[in-house]
């Protein structure tokens, strides 16, 4: 399991706030599509050796049709973080045999694991703790798993469903002695973003925390997957706020959020906020290359 960073010390050292902006990129991770598979050569050049690139689970594709891009990250000498969508796998038998290919193959050795946007599921797991029963992770050399977390809470879970949700995968982690790591949904509004870490660190200081946000990404785009990824409580509020929400909104850079987290992380003693999760809407090269340019604003 990671272990948190000590940026969060900086509220006794004084530590500039640019300083901290530059480690939680830095720490960071990112998320692209299978289709941006052409954009891993100039990205990886953009982006620190072994950044952890997460690989979402295709709406309509198999497990084995992200085995390429997996290749393709180990190749560029990023680290490959697949997504398990639990209610899409067909079988534990299809499970078990791409994942012992990419740990083999490639060196997997973490992914996150999510329920899965279909209603219905396709084979044996009905959701990511189902999954977590299922020894079959540890069984094929997987040492870490990431799990969401939502700042807004869940479209269409209820908070107490949730949060129990929550409690039992890290309990079933801890026993199959998994590490385990919370990668949020990203969100408009960097108070929600704040407390949703807060909260977190009081139930479960030490697991590290890495914070989604919205790469810069064309406004039309940004409204689209904020519907779709179940934002939809920061977009209304920025709604009402009329010219300033358009302003914020055609800014395609998360400076507020970025840099209301890092206020945050200098303020505590303490902070299992490791660093930030780019969400690559508007380009998986176009995300890295912002990424590189936060990484180098540094005070010295």
């Amino acid at each position: 399991m990671p272990t948190p960073h000590p940026m969060g010390q900086s509220a006794t050292g004084g530590r500039p706030i640019v300083d901290v902006i530059s480690d939680l990129v830095a720490n960071g991770s990112i998320e692209l599509s299978v289709a941006a598979l052409e954009q891993i050569p100039k990205a990886s050049q953009l982006l620190p050796f072994g950044t952890s690139v997460y690989i979402p689970s295709p709406a309509k594709q198999s497990l084995h049709s992200t085995i390429e891009i997996v290749g393709a990250l180990h190749e560029a000498g990023l680290e490959a973080v697949p997504h398990i969508a639990a209610r899409k796998v067909e079988s534990r038998r299809e499970l078990r045999e791409y994942l012992l290919r990419v740990v083999e193959e490639y060196g997997v050795h973490r992914v996150l694991i999510i329920g899965g946007d279909v209603k219905q599921a396709a084979g044996p797991y009905a959701d990511s703790s189902a999954l977590l029963h299922d020894d079959v992770l540890a069984e094929v050399g997987i040492h870490e798993i990431g799990i969401a977390g939502y700042p807004e809470g869940h479209p269409r879970i209820p908070p107490g469903v949730l949060n129990a949700d929550f409690d039992e995968k890290l309990e079933l982690a801890s026993r199959l002695g998994l590490g385990i790591e919370v990668i949020t949904q990203f969100s408009f509004a960097p108070t929600r973003i704040v407390e949703y870490c807060a909260t977190l660190s009081h139930r479960a200081p030490e697991i590290p925390v890495y914070v989604g946000l919205a790469g810069p990404t064309q406004t039309a785009m940004l409204i689209r997957y904020a519907r779709y990824c179940g934002v939809s409580a920061s977009l209304r509020a920025l709604t009402d706020l009329g010219v300033k929400a358009i302003k914020l909104m055609s800014h395609t850079d998360p400076d507020e959020q970025l840099t209301a987290l890092a206020q945050y992380c200098a303020m505590r003693e303490s902070c299992n906020v490791i660093g930030i999760h780019v969400f690559s809407f508007g380009g998986f090269e176009r995300s890295a290359a912002w990424m590189r340019n936060k990484c180098r604003q540094r005070s010295s």
